[in-house]
């Protein structure tokens, strides 16, 4: 039987990482009394303003939504305010909170990041690991304060990443533990009894921001690099390559174990399915799924079916 008063939280986060997280606190027994997400941006070829996934979700229960263009903005911090509050989470806002935002909630706030912090602290916690080549990653619920990520954490549940998961499927799983845990947090904080442990900041990795550059191919490091980068830069900007005239951005790839002494970027196959190319260490790396730039994503077989692609034609970054 539930003996403690249920908690009034205010909700600050934008993507669609942030929704699963958003939609355990609408179904919990606490009150969502508002949905503070960025605001809405032009996406698509026709650069139509869309509304943030976090909105959709919020607007779908007619819960409150605030999207300041500057969250210092004095009116909206006074909002903020007048709402009572017991608890603000955060989940991928995008946005650094300021101090006197952070000590208007009676608990203060808390974030849900997607790693085990004190490692990959930033932006691009997921896509950085990935990147990384690490075999493990994680959630941490931790208090929000001014330096970033830098807050003591309330709990930690990890997660394996496969060898050929994509940021894109690392994310979507961590969104979904990400719920889990903060409601274990939150009912803690409900009941007076959350511990803190404070990071140990020593140890600290940054995870910044992605750039669009660092989507340019270097056939010259070993496989196992190219095939990181292919899977942590997705879903944005993705890595790009040049065969011919033509730029081609990589959805998937396939280590092979395989070996070649062609030149790094020579292709040594593109029979059939196999679109096959050597790498930087003489692996050689199968690309399995890959985009005209302009059109759709395509299979190898599908790629090689429509193109005089031949075993010793390069490609190039």
């Amino acid at each position: 039987m539930v003996t403690t008063p249920a908690l009034r939280v205010a909700f600050f986060g934008t993507p669609e990482f942030a929704v699963p997280t958003l939609q355990k606190l609408i179904d919990s027994r606490h009150e969502v009394v508002a949905v503070v997400s960025q605001p809405d941006r032009p996406k698509g070829r026709g650069h139509k303003e869309q509304p943030t996934p976090t909105k959709l979700t919020a607007e779908a229960i007619r819960t409150v939504v605030l999207q300041p263009d500057r969250i210092k903005d004095e009116e909206f911090r006074r909002s903020v305010q007048s709402m009572n509050l017991d608890l603000g989470v955060v989940a991928a806002y995008g946005k650094i909170l300021p101090d006197d935002l952070l000590a208007i909630p009676r608990l203060g706030m808390i974030n849900v990041h997607a790693s085990l912090l004190p490692e990959y602290r930033g932006a691009a916690p997921v896509h950085r690991a990935v990147i990384d080549g690490r075999r493990e990653t994680g959630i941490t619920i931790m208090r929000v304060v001014r330096e970033l990520d830098a807050g003591p954490m309330f709990a930690r549940v990890t997660r394996p990443i496969g060898p050929d998961e994509t940021s894109v499927d690392v994310e979507h799983a961590l969104a979904r533990m990400g719920g889990d845990l903060l409601l274990e947090v939150v009912e803690q904080l409900a009941r007076g009894t959350a511990r803190e442990e404070p990071q140990d900041h020593g140890r600290a990795t940054y995870a910044p921001k992605l750039t669009k550059g660092e989507g340019t191919i270097n056939w010259t490091v070993p496989a196992s690099s190219i095939h990181n980068l292919v899977r942590g830069l997705q879903p944005w900007p993705l890595v790009s390559v040049h065969l011919g005239d033509r730029r081609y951005l990589l959805h998937r790839t396939g280590r092979t174990g395989e070996r070649s002494t062609s030149t790094p970027g020579t292709i040594v196959d593109a029979t059939g399915d196999r679109l096959a190319v050597v790498a930087g260490d003489g692996e050689v790396l199968r690309i399995l799924q890959l985009q005209p730039e302009g059109r759709r994503v395509m299979t190898a077989r599908e790629f090689l079916a429509g193109r005089s692609v031949v075993a010793g034609d390069q490609f190039r970054p």
